[in-house]
């Protein structure tokens, strides 16, 4: 193939011909490549595998991670080590394609590497590496972690994916007519436009469309301007062009986000309510673009378990209740493997399993340790509880969440933490869990697709009302939902307090005697959950929905 000019390897859906390039720091495309965090990764995985599906003309471009995020292992008291291990991936191909970008103020080379379509059936993809050769060890270690904990690292990265990822484009002679920012992470290649443009914003925002996942403006990233400034961030515009565009009102500090919703056509929050938030906090800016809504989905095909829904839809309860028993016997495998438990198969099991961050509460059924040991020590309706997920390497407050679930796992049978939570982990966890436990605080959670992954495997959500939840779950339909309080006007206490009682009402006398006492009742939850996600929650719509509501426009 020559990748100095580069065509589309597939026939594109006429539906679909505008020319997009999406940006991404993470993707989670497949157990084998290890180039993701978290949940941001998944999403952009299943768009990936969506684009494909309906035959978009959209490449992905991001970076080849050398360590990945890190590896989740165990010290020998069981707590967690981030082991960082050099990968290799025989399955990508050596586009020939290098090129230099400043950084810093010098040169830095960059090395293309391509994932064909037919892999993973995915999307065309391009992962950008410093890891060459002709670079010093500093400029080498730019793509070595994902989410470096490192500040000049960090931004040196956003730069290889801006900036880098606009120039590769140019190098490959491949007009793309939308650059599609999935967070502001690759905000450079705005400013690497600007520049190629002579400073015409209006030829910038013909191009730039810009997704924002982050419901409150402390989570959205600012760092040091002067430090941007001399890292090249902004290709060599100066301070006061740079905050001009920007339009923010701290002057020691460069806010992304904002300046990325000034300098694209368009934007869009992450569900319905992510983008009523969104549009009422950034709302008081001047010069922003249309923020809509666009609720993030999951791709059918790759997540969801075909001989669950084969039973269901052939109305076969016998089969479909095997069929859950035989993936719930499976994750126990996992489970005595990793922890010297053996779980019931006929026991009510709930998982507990995503990023750990303060807000998600992890450890929340133990806030309450005389409800937490009454559940799992509940002789009529016995309960079987795993968590996993991976934290931050450098956020110790998360990892040492984590260890104390770890530490108290030690005095129940029926309690378990696991490690490793990439994909597959993440689907056996979907497939053998009874309920998806996800108890956000309100409205923190900018839509959250893991529960979506859990209902296409015939897992019930209990879950606070927040992210893409509103849209979906009808509580003892669907799923079983928080009754949404007065938030805003509770203090944090408050609010944890009043979430974890509705919590565990909820499980005591709705959840458990449902799955124990009428299991025709609980069964229809499943099929309608089911029913309901894959219609409105697989992301081949979204994908669509992105072409029709932003790309188009």
């Amino acid at each position: 193939m020559d990748f100095k000019n580069f065509q589309m390897p597939y026939s594109i859906n006429p539906d679909y011909s505008k020319k997009v390039a999406y940006f991404q720091m993470e993707f989670a495309i497949d157990q084998a490549l290890k180039i993701y965090s978290g949940g941001l990764g998944f999403l952009a995985g299943s768009h990936m595998r969506s684009a494909y599906n309906l035959k978009q003309d959209l490449v992905g471009i991001g970076i080849l991670w050398k360590y990945g995020y890190y590896d989740q292992s165990r010290n020998q008291d069981q707590t967690l080590q981030p082991v960082w291990t050099k990968k290799m991936y025989s399955f990508l191909q050596d586009t020939g394609i290098k090129f230099q970008i400043d950084i810093h103020d010098a040169p830095v080379w960059v090395k293309v590497w391509y994932l064909a379509p037919e892999v993973f059936q995915t999307a065309p993809m391009f992962f950008l590496s410093t890891d060459v050769p002709e670079n010093d060890h500093l400029s080498k270690t730019i793509c070595h972690r994902l989410y470096d904990a490192n500040e000049a690292t960090k931004l040196a990265q956003y730069i290889l994916l801006g900036k880098g990822g606009a120039k590769m484009l140019d190098m490959m002679n491949f007009n793309r007519e939308v650059y599609h920012l999935n967070e502001a992470h690759g905000l450079p290649a705005a400013f690497y436009l600007l520049r190629k443009f002579g400073g015409n914003l209006e030829q910038v925002k013909e191009k730039m469309v810009f997704t924002t996942h982050t419901p409150e403006e402390a989570g959205n990233e600012k760092h040091n301007f002067n430090m941007c400034h001399d890292m090249s961030y902004f290709s060599g515009f100066s301070k006061e062009e740079v905050k001009a565009l920007e339009g923010g009102h701290e002057p020691e500090l460069f806010n992304h986000s904002l300046c990325a919703l000034r300098m694209s056509r368009i934007s869009n929050g992450v569900s319905q309510l992510h983008g009523e938030v969104s549009r009422a906090m950034w709302g008081k800016y001047e010069g922003i673009c249309e923020i809509k809504s666009i609720t993030n989905a999951q791709e059918f095909k790759y997540w969801a378990d075909k001989t669950l829904y084969e039973t269901k839809n052939n109305n076969d309860a016998k089969g479909f209740d095997e069929r859950k028993k035989e993936l719930k016997t499976n994750l126990f495998k996992t489970v005595a493997d990793q922890c010297g438990k053996l779980f019931d198969p006929n026991v009510f099991t709930i998982v507990w399993a995503r990023r750990f961050a303060g807000y998600k509460r992890a450890d929340f059924l133990l806030h309450d340790k005389e409800r937490f040991e009454r559940l799992l020590n509940n002789p009529k309706y016995p309960v079987q509880i795993i968590w996993a997920g991976k934290p931050y390497p450098m956020d110790y407050a998360a990892i040492s969440t984590f260890n104390s679930l770890v530490e108290q796992s030690k005095n129940y049978k029926n309690m378990a933490v696991l490690t490793g939570y990439e994909l597959e982990l993440s689907k056996q966890l979907k497939q053998g869990s009874d309920v998806w436990l996800n108890n956000p605080r309100v409205p923190r959670e900018a839509s959250g697709t893991s529960g979506m992954t859990a209902a296409m495997n015939g897992s019930v959500n209990l879950s606070t009302d927040d992210g893409w939840i509103p849209e979906f779950a009808r509580n003892g339909e669907n799923a079983f939902v928080v009754p949404k309080a007065d938030y805003f006007n509770m203090s944090v206490y408050e609010q944890d307090n009043y979430d974890l009682e509705k919590i565990y009402e909820i499980l005591e006398n709705e959840v458990l005697p449902t799955y124990y006492d009428r299991k025709d009742q609980w069964r229809t939850i499943q099929y309608t959950a089911m029913d309901e996600v894959k219609a409105q929650f697989n992301s081949d719509r979204m994908a669509d929905e992105y072409y029709k509501a932003i790309y188009n426009g």
